[in-house]
């Protein structure tokens, strides 16, 4: 047992021995605390470094101030593929002045276009293509960013009601080299919009357009084209883009 782990409250002190207990046993205790009481629960607790991931979507400024507000400076990890909306880079400058955010920019080292000259556009290459797509432009370099980073803690924004792949999302998980923390996993979209308007906060530019979910240009879609909430990511091919299918099980998560 490292001295990170048994440095832990009881409730993940057995890590090392009974891990599934160790869990149940935090994400009861986080259960019954509030988001707010989440993160410092999650800032006094467990390893450094603490990092937070944020896509900038539609609802993103919620974890961005619960995290900033507690830890100003905590390293912020932004996703850039090079396929944003304009709108989306427009709302990360925006944030990121508004919140003093210390953004961590991470990419694939091989720009869109060369990509596309060797393997053509792989979004529009069924179930297949998206997954090596997602894999080169998100998830490679979400781990690197980690690596990094060093990071001991990972905070995201994932929430159940989000969809049918974020249903059983807990507050706490352990994934392999770092803790992964979801402290608003049980807010509902009212929850989210409270807190966004007792705060002042924006939603994302193309919320009010029918954008509830918001990824790379070519593979997102508002409410208005679609006739299905799923298919408003990836075609309704899949929901997910990977970046944190150990966290939800079978599935995988943008």
């Amino acid at each position: 047992m490292t001295d990170a782990v048994r440095a832990l409250p009881p409730c993940a002190r057995d890590i090392g021995d009974s891990r599934s207990a160790a869990l149940e046993s935090c994400n009861a205790l986080l259960a019954r605390k509030t988001p707010a009481e989440r993160v410092a629960w999650a800032l006094a607790h467990l390893p450094d470094r603490h990092v937070l991931s944020s896509s900038f979507g539609a609802q993103s400024a919620v974890s961005l101030h619960l995290l900033t507000r507690q830890q100003p400076g905590i390293p912020v990890v932004f996703i850039d593929t090079g396929y944003h909306f304009p709108e989306t880079y427009s709302f990360v400058d925006e944030l990121t002045e508004r919140l003093s955010l210390n953004l961590q920019i991470y990419r694939n080292p091989m720009s869109p276009a060369w990509q596309e000259a060797r393997y053509g556009q792989r979004w529009l290459q069924g179930v297949e293509g998206l997954d090596a797509y997602h894999h080169d432009n998100k998830v490679e370099p979400m781990q690197r960013a980690l690596r990094e980073l060093g990071a001991g803690t990972w905070f995201a924004g994932l929430r159940r009601d989000q969809s049918a792949t974020r249903r059983n999302a807990r507050f706490i998980t352990w994934s392999d080299n770092y803790w992964k923390v979801h402290a608003i996993a049980d807010w509902s979209d009212r929850d989210v919009h409270q807190y966004l308007r007792e705060h002042e906060l924006p939603y994302h530019p193309l919320w009010e357009q029918g954008y509830v979910s918001i990824g790379d240009m070519q593979t997102t879609r508002s409410l208005a084209e679609v006739t299905d909430l799923d298919e408003t990511r990836f075609f309704g091919l899949k929901r997910e883009c990977g970046l944190h299918d150990r966290e939800l099980g079978d599935t995988d998560a943008a």
